[in-house]
């Protein structure tokens, strides 16, 4: 939902979200700059305005669900997680790119610069043992080449961050991305195939009709390549995860904000989970998750069926917000009691949007079996 972030103080229009959006599109990268210039709860608002809507069961057909469905007002590609290198050191990545449609229809305009869509890329690094972390975003129309996405062959890009598919499916892909700080160049493929969220890939956020998005993950990427930091350059391998959504409203009036897990245990099996939080401090009865047992076989949870914990937590020096960084995850179902920590406190991002999202270690019990993996965390809502 792959997200994953921020504090939603009023609910905006989106019109007013996608201004400031416009704004500051010119710029091509701010690196961990000022303060948030809106709020995602802003962007995800309820907001019909003659968009798409997710508000039934639908087929998914791949690769062709890999690339963009314009019709809808919100999208993205998110991809997360941990690698090392030969000597063991930890790193960990996040690269979003992020669609939004201005309006419904097509522009009619002769100029090649019109477009109805607008993206938006967070780029991430998290040195874990050299306890560094570097964040960076950029903006651009979805014209002129400079932004995109396509199913065949699949690519989603702005500018030369991207991700490109080698071949006709979408998988193996190339994901690459830098900065004068920071960069990833990475190849990765796919050892598992999609998993639906949700109910069969719709994922209800909100009792309102189409408060909803189409919802899959690749749970478990191959993922190996180069990170840079600075001047240094390490070869590494890991594992990484893809959720994919699209959808034109998925938070209701009243909802603050979010927190999401994506965990992958060292005996191959996986989970998402997810709780949306109200603005009076209560959950949400749309929180939701995805158990992946080590065969592939999936069974979906509900949110009466799992209870997250805030244990500990920690303040940022840079902006004051205090996040929730230790978890407790129970689920009586599966006889699963599962501790989350973050693997370095440090991994908020400070960009035009605000929130936390960094990699984690998982460790507990699952139906009696001792489990222990790594994953990547989303918080937002928490200013």
């Amino acid at each position: 939902m792959r997200g994953q972030g921020l504090k939603r103080i009023a609910v905006l229009a989106l019109a007013m979200a996608l201004a400031v959006l416009v704004y500051v599109l010119w710029p091509r990268q701010q690196p961990q700059a000022g303060g948030p210039a809106f709020e995602a709860a802003e962007l995800l608002a309820d907001e019909e305005a003659g968009f798409a809507r997710a508000v039934e069961v639908r087929e998914f057909v791949f690769p062709a669900d890999h690339g963009a469905h314009p019709d809808y007002r919100n999208e993205w590609w998110y991809f997360t997680g941990n690698l090392e290198d030969a000597a063991g050191r930890a790193f960990g990545f996040e690269f979003t790119v992020f669609r939004f449609a201005m309006m419904p229809e097509p522009i009619e305009r002769a100029s090649n610069w019109a477009s109805r869509q607008l993206y938006m890329a967070h780029f991430a690094v998290t040195d874990i043992d050299g306890e560094r972390f570097y964040a960076a975003e950029r903006f651009a129309r979805g014209a002129m080449g400079l932004a995109g996405a396509q199913a065949a062959p699949f690519k989603v890009w702005l500018e030369d961050w991207q991700v490109s598919a080698e071949a006709d499916e979408a998988f193996p892909a190339r994901l690459q991305a830098a900065t004068d700080e920071a960069g990833l160049d990475l190849r990765l493929e796919a050892l598992q195939p999609p998993v639906l969220q949700g109910e069969r890939g719709l994922s209800p956020k909100g009792a309102g009709p189409g408060n909803a998005s189409y919802y899959f993950s690749m749970p478990r990427l191959a993922a190996a390549g180069e990170v840079r930091f600075g001047g240094e350059r390490y070869e590494v391998k890991g594992q990484a995860w893809l959720d994919r959504e699209w959808g034109s409203s998925v938070l209701e009036r009243g909802q603050a904000g979010w927190d999401w897990f994506s965990l992958q245990f060292d005996n191959g099996a996986e989970m998402m989970v997810f709780q949306l939080r109200r603005e009076d401090g209560s959950t949400d009865p749309y929180n939701a998750g995805m158990w992946i047992a080590p065969d592939g076989s999936t069974r979906p949870l509900r949110a009466q069926e799992f209870e997250l914990e805030p244990l500990a937590t920690w303040e940022s020096l840079a902006t004051g917000v205090e996040y929730p960084l230790r978890w407790r995850l129970r689920i009586p179902a599966l006889n699963a009691e599962l501790t989350v920590a973050p693997r370095l406190e440090n991994q908020e991002l400070d960009l035009s949007v605000r929130y936390w999202e960094g990699a984690i270690e998982v460790s507990g019990e699952i139906r009696n079996e001792n489990v222990r993996g790594l994953g990547y965390m989303e918080l937002t809502g928490y200013e």
